[in-house]
C-alpha cells in the first residue's frame, strides 16, 4: 500500500497497525484512506461513546473554540464548573477533578487516598487491587494493575499494590493490614476479559472497606459513561464507594477523564494535584455534551435494551457454534470461544470485503465488544452476520 500521502515511518513504534490509516468516521462507521468502510465494534476501546463525530459534540466543540479554549487550570471557567455539576448531581460523589486520561485520574485516586489516610490516620499507602486488572500505563498505574508480566518491563514498580482475587472476599480480608488505605477495582475487568464484579461480592467489599475504616475506589475508565446501562457501573451494585475514576467514554473521543469523591475524601491542598489542560473548557465542553446526551430521558434505557439484544444473539451464536457463552453488562460484552483463535478472527473481519467489521480480542480465547452506545439494532444484526461469515471462512 502506498503510504506517501501519510509518514507512518515517523511515528514510533509502540504496537502492530494494520497497513490502513482512517481518513474519517460517522457514527458506527469508519472509513479509510482506500475508501473502504468498517463496521466499528470497538470504538476506540469503549472511547467514542456516541459513535463517530457525533453532532451534539460537534457543536460544542465548535462553540468553545471560537469562545474561549484554556485559560489555565488556576482558574475557574464555565464548561469546566458545568461538567463538574452534570457529574455530581446524578452520582453519589460531591467533588470532581478534571484530567486527560483515564491513568492520569487512576493517578490521582491513588494520591488522593494517600493524602486522605496522611492527613486523617496514620499514614497507610497500600492499596489492595487484583489480578487481571487494567489501570493505566504510567508507573503507578501500572504498579496497581494485575496484568501478566507487567512487573518485570520496567521494574522496579511502585510498592504499595497488594493483589486480591476479583469475586472473592476472603482473598481481600486476608491483605488488610495497618499499612492498607483502600481497595481499589474495576466493577467490570474491561482489559482482563470484561469480567464482571458480582453484586454480592461489591457489597461485601463496601462492608468490609467500612468496617476497617478503608476507602473504596472503583476505576469505572471502561465500565462508567453508561457503558454498563447505568450512568456508572458501581450503581448495578446498589453502593456508594468513596472515590471514582472517568475517562474514555466522558470525552466520548476527546481527551478527557475526571477523579470523583465524596466531600470527607477530597483533601488535596494547594500544589498537590493539578495539570497544564486539566479542565480545560474546550474538553469539558464536549464533555458537558456528552454526559448530558447519556442522561436524556430514554437513552440508559435504549442502551439496557441494545445490551439485552446483544447478549441474546451471542448467547445464539454460541450455542450454534459450541463455544462457551457470554459475559458483561449493557454494551460492554465478551463471546467466549472454544479455542484461542481471537486474533485470527479479529484479523480477517477486518480484511473482509467490500466492508470491513473492527473487533478486539482482549485475550485470545475471546472477542471484547465494546460498540457506540447509540448503536442501532440493524448494527447489530449486521455484525452478528459478518462475524458469522468469518467464522465460516476459518
Amino acid at each position: 500500500m502506498n503510504f506517501n500521502e501519510y509518514p507512518v515511518d515517523s511515528l514510533m513504534y509502540i504496537t502492530n497497525r494494520p497497513d490502513i490509516v482512517f481518513t474519517h468516521g460517522k457514527g458506527s462507521w469508519l472509513y479509510d484512506n482506500t475508501g473502504k468502510r468498517y463496521l466499528d465494534f470497538i470504538q476506540g476501546w469503549a472511547v467514542n461513546s456516541l459513535g463517530h463525530c457525533n453532532e451534539g459534540m460537534i457543536e460544542a466543540l465548535d462553540k468553545q473554540a471560537r469562545t474561549l479554549i484554556n485559560p489555565s487550570p488556576a482558574f475557574y471557567n464555565a464548561p469546566m464548573a458545568q461538567l463538574a455539576g452534570l457529574l455530581t448531581a446524578n452520582s453519589c460523589f460531591d467533588k470532581v477533578f478534571f484530567a486527560n486520561s483515564g491513568a492520569e485520574a487512576n493517578e490521582g485516586a491513588i494520591k488522593l487516598a494517600r493524602k486522605w489516610d496522611k492527613k486523617f490516620r496514620n499514614g497507610a499507602y497500600e492499596i489492595i487491587t487484583f489480578d487481571h486488572s487494567f489501570h493505566g500505563r504510567t508507573i503507578a498505574t501500572m504498579s496497581a494493575s494485575g496484568k501478566a508480566g507487567w512487573d518485570t518491563i520496567y521494574a522496579p514498580q511502585v510498592p504499595g499494590f497488594p493483589k486480591a482475587d476479583l469475586n472473592d472476599i476472603a482473598s481481600v480480608e486476608t491483605l488488610i493490614n495497618e499499612k492498607t488505605v483502600a481497595v481499589m477495582l474495576e466493577p467490570i475487568q474491561g482489559e482482563g476479559g470484561v469480567i464482571p464484579a458480582t453484586r454480592e461480592f461489591m457489597q461485601q467489599l463496601r462492608t468490609l472497606t467500612k468496617k476497617h475504616n478503608l476507602l473504596l475506589i472503583v476505576d469505572e475508565v471502561q465500565s462508567g459513561c453508561g457503558r454498563a446501562g447505568t450512568l456508572f457501573a458501581y450503581e448495578l451494585s446498589d453502593i456508594e464507594p468513596d472515590i471514582m475514576t472517568l475517562g474514555k467514554g466522558i470525552g466520548g473521543g476527546v481527551p478527557l477523564a475526571a477523579l470523583l469523591s465524596k466531600a470527607n475524601v477530597a483533601c488535596f491542598e494547594a500544589g498537590d494535584q493539578g495539570g497544564t489542560y486539566n479542565g480545560n473548557p474546550l474538553m469539558t465542553a464536549v464533555g458537558y455534551s456528552v454526559i448530558s446526551q447519556l442522561v436524556a430521558p430514554g437513552f440508559l434505557e435504549s442502551v439496557r435494551e441494545k445490551g439485552k439484544y446483544l447478549k441474546q444473539e451471542l448467547l445464539k451464536l454460541s450455542e450454534e457454534r459450541g463455544f462457551k457463552g457470554e459475559r458483561g453488562e449493557g454494551l460492554l460484552r465478551a463471546l467466549l470461544l472454544d479455542s484461542d483463535k481471537g486474533l485470527q478472527i479479529v484479523q480477517k473481519a477486518r480484511l473482509m470485503q467490500p466492508n470491513g467489521l473492527l473487533l478486539n480480542a482482549a485475550r485470545p480465547n475471546l472477542l471484547r465488544f465494546m460498540p457506540a452506545l447509540n448503536v442501532t439494532k440493524d448494527e447489530i444484526d449486521q455484525m452478528m452476520s459478518m462475524l458469522r461469515s468469518v467464522l465460516d471462512s476459518l
